[in-house]
């Protein structure tokens, strides 16, 4: 997963090579939204709801590969501002409007190898892959910000929040905070 300043860094970088730009704000989309690839490439507009308070949620039925048998789940996400964004940018692009969907998402392999170079021209040392996004929005985007396992488990359209603790990582910030809470009293 990313940390916070790589996020930062990965979202504010400017890039002059089309393919780049597109690829880096479908992983951003992901990494604010807690979708799988499958699931952001497949995102159509049925899958946006508007709530009594005007505010955008994702709804849709995960897209899930199982060996044996088909299961499938449901995610349920709030838009924050990031992912509206990318979504506003990208409403009328021409591969869009063709597939129906959401988002111009190129093929998997193609944007894992569109990520190493985006990787590399923010000086970042992890291998970024579209399913790094997914991580880095269970951990980085909302356990480090204390939002509760089972909220994260039901954002991400798991079953149960033990494949949830699968992303969940042990982040310092939050083992500085709790010490510091039990350092007071």
């Amino acid at each position: 997963f990313l940390t916070y300043d790589e996020l930062q860094t990965v979202m504010k970088k400017k890039f002059t090579i089309p393919r780049l730009e597109l690829v880096r704000d479908v992983f951003v989309f992901a990494c604010f939204t807690g979708l799988a690839f499958s699931d952001v490439a497949s995102l159509n507009k049925e899958n946006l709801v508007q709530d009594n308070l005007g505010d955008w949620w994702i709804r849709k039925g995960r897209v899930k590969l199982e060996r044996i048998r088909k299961s499938s789940s449901i995610a349920n996400v709030p838009l924050l501002p990031v992912p509206l964004a990318i979504l506003k940018k990208y409403e009328s692009h021409p591969i869009c409007l063709k597939q129906g969907t959401c988002l111009p998402v190129v093929c998997n392999q193609k944007a894992n190898s569109y990520l190493k170079e985006i990787a590399d021209f923010c000086g970042i040392k992890k291998n970024m892959t579209t399913h790094a996004a997914r991580h880095t929005f269970a951990t980085t985007v909302t356990l480090a910000n204390n939002v509760p396992l089972q909220e994260v488990s039901a954002m991400l359209g798991h079953a149960s929040t033990r494949m949830t603790q699968h992303y969940a990582r042990v982040m310092d910030r939050n083992l500085k905070d709790n010490m510091n809470i039990v350092r007071s009293k």
